[in-house]
């Protein structure tokens, strides 16, 4: 078993950083706002955090603003009506290392920190909460030391249990790696280099949130003990920012939380029930979801614009005397002087009760969690999915080579409505893509994966631009999965592209990157190690609601209504011997690591049916250089004749490429 190692900054050196104060450690803590008075930074925000080390300074703040289509206020005025329903939270991460000019775009590494940050703090967040709330961190000074992306993320959990927001939970975040068999909690970025594990992990002080990955086949074992690590660094950081809420934390906005009207779910299940259990039969995705999307209309029509009369009030029930009759009014008007005293009036009112009418907004919200709810009690009661399958049961899988000609590698994987074509480029190292971050030594990849996913893939109309956050993340968990399988440079020494486009989508693109990806680099005659494949796979946490016994239930090869309504999307890539990347998002407030431990195994079996399927690709991979591929020839000579080759400014070596027809000559310091 791996044992924990401490380093410079293990969860204790954490705890110091946003909490506590150790003399040995030279290092002092004082309230945030002071610390911001020393930087000359002043802020009127909900929360702020300053997490500050020797040569290390990150600062984090909160900020709660209120929802309106056009005006965006602090404020909130006396009975206005909140228009939108969605909860939306952005976490940016900024550093500054251009120095050419400012730069209007984030590079990938602060979209794939944002990430990490955002992640986590989407379950803790309660329904009904309906203001947008950005969270903003900031590095201001790196020490090379220690990677700053764990600690954006506890920053924005500690920034987030300050602040007026009422989140549920408190969040923290930790890495976790793995060097010489033993777990190291919060690794320096020099111990990094020799770990065979990458993972970032965040949660609460009882359960995990989020986890994110890279390794070299590791096993599933391995891979929960390393989970449990983390969990007990996460659980003491968790403990210490409580105690620093009950000193400085701000009263919680509770009274903002507005939920749909408790009678609204009840209205929406009589009206909808017969044909939302018709509707999710339908295992055609475009079909479903029409059909979905019709008696969604129906629902709101009826509930918004036409109004409802519930099944009980409009069954006849006897109405009493006191709703019919009305006794005279004190002030009623005497004419000439004469009243009867015995006499009534009869009140004027209909025996139709009134008709009810909601919002737009609360109606779509409780469309969307009765379906939800339906869609839970199919599976777990019935045993099948909307697409007819079992709980571990796999979609059909069909993959085919070489598709186009001119291509390096090129292959086609569908699983089910799942579609992604991957296409592979070989090139010299001119189209090495360039790293800009703050902890990368490297200047350049010898091995990259973009992600596209086009509207079209699920049958919409939208703009095309800049890869989104969801792009850049997908790609790079697809990236990392294959990296492990490739060969080193001395042995294929050619930059490696693949492009995988997403034509068709129902759930599980990333996985099909990875699939697809790995076809077409065998088909481009990369001579791969292994094959790997991956594999998305679900949950249903709690089952005893749904007609079960209570036990968790996995589904393996989630569909997109599956990740939409379940609670959990947990992504493993790897063989049968072990992973090479996995990333779990949980949608409630955590999983344990029993629940985790059996997702593992049932996707460990899964990756064995996908790897076996994909043997079977016709035409198989053509495992051989493409006629169209560069050829790259390695020679090796003195390191002191490097200059003669190259000769007084670029003479010679430019002679020799016009001479030969050779499309470059690289050097190397080593005389390669």
């Amino acid at each position: 078993m791996a044992k924990q190692l401490c380093t410079p900054l293990s969860v204790c050196l954490m705890l110091q950083m946003i909490l506590l104060i150790f003399s040995q450690c030279q290092f002092t803590i004082k309230n945030a706002f002071q610390l911001l008075e020393e930087l000359g930074i002043d802020t009127p925000n909900h929360a702020v955090l300053v997490i500050r080390y020797p040569m290390f300074i990150s600062f984090t703040l909160t900020l709660i603003f209120k929802l309106n289509p056009v005006v965006v206020s602090l404020n909130v005025k006396e009975g206005q009506k909140i228009t939108r329903f969605t909860i939306r939270i952005y976490a940016l991460f900024y550093y500054s290392i251009c120095w050419v000019t400012r730069l209007s775009f984030l590079f990938e590494v602060q979209v794939l920190v944002c990430r990490l940050i955002d992640r986590p703090l989407r379950p803790t967040m309660p329904k009904g909460f309906y203001y947008e709330t950005q969270i903003l961190s900031w590095v201001f000074s790196y020490d090379g030391i220690h990677s700053p992306d764990c600690l954006a993320v506890t920053a924005a959990g500690i920034a987030m249990a300050l602040s007026e927001v009422p989140n549920k939970q408190t969040i923290a975040g930790v890495r976790i790696g793995m060097v010489n068999d033993q777990f190291v909690v919060n690794p320096t970025t020099e111990q990094m280099e020799d770990s065979e594990l990458d993972l970032v992990m965040a949660g609460t002080d009882s359960a995990i949130l989020m986890i994110e990955g890279y390794c070299d086949f590791l096993t599933e074992e391995k891979l929960l003990q390393a989970v449990e690590a983390g969990q007990v660094a996460i659980r003491e950081i968790c403990k210490a920012i409580d105690v620093l809420v009950q000193k400085c934390g701000k009263k919680k906005m509770v009274d903002a939380i507005n939920l749909p009207p408790p009678e609204l779910y009840k209205h929406v299940e009589d009206i909808s029930r017969d044909e939302l259990v018709k509707a999710l039969q339908i295992k055609e995705k475009i079909l479903r979801r029409k059909a979905l999307s019709a008696l969604e209309e129906k629902v709101i029509t009826i509930l918004s614009e036409k109004g409802y009369v519930a099944k009980d009030e409009s069954s006849g029930a006897s109405e009493n005397l006191a709703d019919v009759i009305e006794e005279e009014d004190e002030d009623e008007i005497i004419v000439d002087g004469e009243v009867d005293e015995g006499e009534v009036h009869i009140k004027p009112v209909s025996r139709k009760p009134p008709c009810q009418l909601f919002s737009e907004v609360d109606v779509k919200l409780v469309f969307k969690e009765v379906s939800s709810k339906f869609l839970r009690r199919r599976i777990v009661e019935g045993g099948k999915r909307s697409d007819g399958r079992s709980p571990c049961e796999l979609r059909p899988i069909n993959s085919q080579c070489a598709l186009l000609p001119r291509a390096h590698g090129s292959a086609l994987f569908t699983r089910g409505e799942t579609q992604a074509l991957a296409v592979v480029t070989l090139g010299d190292y001119q189209m090495a893509q360039r790293i800009d971050s703050l902890v990368d030594t490297e200047e350049s990849k010898s091995f990259y994966l973009q992600y596209t996913f086009p509207p079209s893939s699920v049958g919409e109309v939208g703009r095309i631009g800049a890869p989104n956050r969801r792009e850049v993340g997908h790609g790079m968990l697809a990236e990392r999965a294959l990296e492990p399988i490739l060969p080193p440079e001395e042995d294929f020494p050619y930059i490696i592209r693949v492009e995988s486009t997403i034509t068709e989508s129902n759930g599980s693109s990333s996985m099909a990157s990875v699939c697809g990806g790995c076809l077409a680099l065998q088909d481009a005659g990369v001579p791969i190690k292994f094959p790997v494949a991956g594999i998305a796979m679900g949950l249903v946490l709690d089952t005893l609601e749904f007609g079960g016994d209570g036990t968790p239930l996995i589904l393996s090869d989630i569909t997109g209504s599956e990740d939409a309504s379940g609670d959990m999307d947990f992504k493993v890539a790897g063989n049968e011997n072990g992973i090479t990347a996995f990333q779990m998002d949980i949608k409630v407030v955590g999983i344990t690591l029993p629940v985790m431990e059996q997702a593992l195994l049932q996707a460990k079996d899964g990756r064995k049916h996908i790897l076996n399927e994909m043997s079977k690709c016709s035409p198989p991979p053509a495992k051989t250089l493409s006629p169209y591929a560069p050829l790259i020839h390695v020679m090796k000579v003195n390191p002191s004749k490097v200059n003669l080759i190259i000769g007084s400014g670029g003479k010679t070596i430019k002679g020799i490429i016009e001479e030969t027809g050779v499309d470059a000559i690289d050097t190397g310091d080593d005389g390669t």
